[in-house]
């Protein structure tokens, strides 16, 4: 459909076809500030392109606000908005270009539907609670939080349009111009003291979007404006209609006084305990529906009997069980892929089914599950090429993409690979409720074990660290699932364990509380003996180990990388290399002494970490990708449209990309796609729209 002519109160010229490189294709709404656009990016993902109207972009004050929008948006992580692919705040008519989500604002879908039950209620307060959480961390204070401004996607609520009045909403007005905010969702403070304004106006506003969401109106309700800031300022808050179990809480967050508001983590915390099994991840109920497995999550769990060394199958439970194969949980920007039924376990191609094309050169593609769509992600391990989706994971054959066993899991999202562990291939990296072993040839389970509630799931080697939310650390054996308690990590708090592939340590990290410091405390994995401690200056997130060293990148309070520190534990030396600019959003590598840094946006910088030196600096087209993998002479990045490129590591040249895969519906887009795995001479690779693909890394031109 072609761009629409805006029918509103402020009508303008159509716009032309193309903004940048996006080819505008219909009108998805218009507001007192501009005009949003459905539109296409080359490669044909999905994108909504929101325009300023002419009158405001000749005001030079509301040039800067959405300057401030535009920046506030790409700081926030994509988790929770919608992600900024491009923007240009300079142009005649200001644009942004962010993700397109489907999905109803939830002041849509009240008015469609109504109030929301109870369970859909704690879902949505948590996401919201996540959210504000993650915009609060980057020092980002949205001030319009309201119903039209969160968008109901269905991988949890999404939070848009940050920092932007619109003054035509109101006619109220402060003594120093146009009020930032919507009256009945706004803070007592920001009517009283709009200059200071903090994260906690956003706390009252989600008290007052629970309030709407549970009984279609506001706390505080008046036809007039002025009526409803008085409300806000001395009145109590109206919740009748909202559930019992949720009304304190919600009461909390309409205090008056700032400091009376719970921040967004003691919301979660208070969620959790109202009901420890929510789950943030679903809106619509019948997309949950099927057979799949509920287990309770449970306090202390024993594993299950372990097979003999025969590793005779588990006991099958009753039923067929249907699982949800759902979008990538905190991966996937939106969408849910079609729910599918799977029988059991499936260790080759259905009969009939054809092999996957190979060519001469090893090069292949697959589609394991053939319904729906979304990337999986995969790893290699014991020959083989083990990968999940959401629901299901299956293994294929490296050599030419063969089928050769899938089977349903209770997973409803997929954040990484499998991992193989102990000889067994282990599905549930993410936490949640259960830990299980499969038998890598023919994908049986060998063993399985409940976690409780709340437990983070880290392997190294062939343990599993089981993390609780108290900071206790236990050990499990990925072979048997046996449990350990292992000793005590030095220092206070939850500690953040990451491992690298080789390294027979982990690494427990925390950041102190003003983020000037970390501790750095590596273990052994399988007994929790401490090797090593130090505190190191700054926010240090380790990405790798190698030659005896560790390696981190420095963050700010953005998350956005400024250093490359090697720290090399057996001499005490701390080398530090300053990137040439801060950027967001990084993920890297080492290989040969030499640090691979992609960035969102699509920057890739090499940097030798041993003399300081940049080696050189590539602009990829890739708005978001997976962190590099270097080997064999190149660095190889997967980006979120399914395209995989390659770049000579000494030169910095592109040498090779696949085609983009996005699907026919190329709204799923993924935010955070899993990293290329080479094994020999093949380079292989997932898409979002459900292929898994080889190619021939020695001839990337080729591709």
């Amino acid at each position: 459909m072609a761009p629409q002519r805006n029918t509103g109160a402020d009508t303008e010229a159509e716009l032309p076809e193309y903004l940048g490189h996006y080819r505008l294709e219909s009108c998805l709404g218009s507001g007192g500030m501009g005009v949003v656009h459905l539109a296409r990016s080359t490669s044909g993902m999905k994108l909504a392109v929101k325009v300023v109207h002419a009158e405001f972009a000749r005001d030079p004050e509301f040039r800067g606000r959405f300057r401030q929008e535009v920046a506030a948006a790409r700081r926030v992580s994509g988790a929770f908005t919608a992600s900024v692919v491009d923007a240009d705040p300079e142009a005649g008519r200001p644009w942004m270009a962010t993700l397109f989500i489907p999905g109803p604002t939830l002041s849509e879908h009240v008015k469609r539907k109504g109030p929301m039950p109870p369970a859909q209620l704690r879902r949505l307060m948590a996401g919201l609670a996540e959210a504000l959480r993650d915009i609060h961390r980057v020092g980002v204070v949205h001030r319009d939080l309201k119903p039209s401004n969160v968008l109901l996607a269905e991988d949890g609520p999404k939070v848009i349009d940050f920092g932007i009045s619109r003054p035509k909403d109101s006619e109220l007005r402060t003594e120093t111009g146009k009020l930032i905010g919507t009256p009945p969702f706004m803070a007592p403070e920001q009517f009283r003291r709009p200059r200071e304004v903090g994260p906690a106006a956003d706390v009252f506003a989600l008290g007052s979007v629970m309030v709407h969401a549970a009984t279609g109106r506001g706390p505080f309700d008046s036809d007039s404006p002025y009526v409803v800031a008085y409300q806000v300022v001395h009145d109590e808050p109206d919740l009748t209609g909202v559930p019992d179990s949720l009304a304190p809480l919600v009461r909390r967050c309409l205090a008056k006084e700032p400091e009376d508001r719970p921040t967004p983590d003691e919301l979660m915390r208070e969620l959790r305990s109202l009901a420890a099994s929510y789950d943030t991840q679903a809106f619509v109920p019948a997309q949950r529906t099927g057979g799949e497995e509920a287990e309770p999550e449970a306090a202390a769990a024993p594993p299950a009997p372990s097979a003999p060394a025969g590793r005779r199958r588990a006991p099958r439970r009753g039923g067929r069980a249907a699982v949800g194969a759902g979008v990538l949980a905190l991966a996937l920007v939106a969408g849910l892929a079609s729910v599918r039924a799977f029988g059991g376990d499936e260790r080759a191609p259905r009969p009939g089914s054809a092999p996957a094309p190979v060519a001469a050169s090893g090069s292949w593609t697959a589609r394991p599950v053939p319904a729906g769509a979304g990337m999986p992600q995969c790893a290699a391990g014991a020959g083989r090429l083990f990968c999940a989706r959401p629901g299901v994971v299956f293994a294929l054959s490296v050599s030419d993409g063969r089928l050769l066993w899938r089977r349903p899991v209770g997973t409803r999202s997929t954040s990484g690979p499998p991992v193989v562990s102990g000889g067994l291939v282990q599905p549930y990296t993410d936490g949640g409720s259960r830990l299980a072993g499969l038998d890598p040839a023919t994908g049986e389970e060998v063993w399985r074990r409940r976690l409780p509630a709340g437990t983070t799931v880290r392997y190294a080697g062939d343990t599993a660290l089981l993390t609780g939310a108290d900071g206790t650390v236990t050990g499990v054996d990925g072979a048997t699932g046996a449990a350990r308690r292992l000793g005590g990590v030095p220092g206070s708090g939850v500690p953040s364990f990451a491992a690298f592939p080789g390294d027979p340590s982990a690494y427990a990290t925390r950041t102190s509380a003003d983020a000037r410091s970390t501790r750095v405390t590596a273990v052994d994995p399988r007994t929790g003996r401490v090797r090593w401690d130090a505190r190191l200056r700054g926010w240090l997130k380790p990405f790798a180990a190698q030659d005896g060293s560790v390696f981190f990148l420095a963050v700010d309070s953005a998350y956005g990388a400024q250093e490359i520190v090697r720290y090399t534990p057996g001499t005490g030396a701390t080398r530090r290399v300053a990137l040439p600019s801060v950027l967001d959003g990084a993920h890297a590598t080492v290989r040969g002494g030499v640090v691979y840094v992609l960035a969102a946006g699509g920057s890739l910088d090499a940097v030798d970490v041993g003399s300081g030196r940049r080696l050189w600096h590539l602009e990829t087209s890739v708005s978001r990708g997976s962190a590099p993998v270097a080997q064999g002479g190149h660095v190889y990045v997967t980006a979120s449209d399914g395209r995989l490129l390659a770049v000579d590591a000494r030169t910095g040249r592109l040498t090779g990309q696949t085609r983009a895969r996005l699907g026919a519906d190329s709204s799923r887009v993924v935010s955070g796609p899993a990293a290329p795995v080479v094994v020999g001479g093949r380079v292989l690779a997932a898409a979002p729209d459900g292929t898994v693909f080889a190619v021939d890394g020695r001839d990337p031109s080729a591709w």
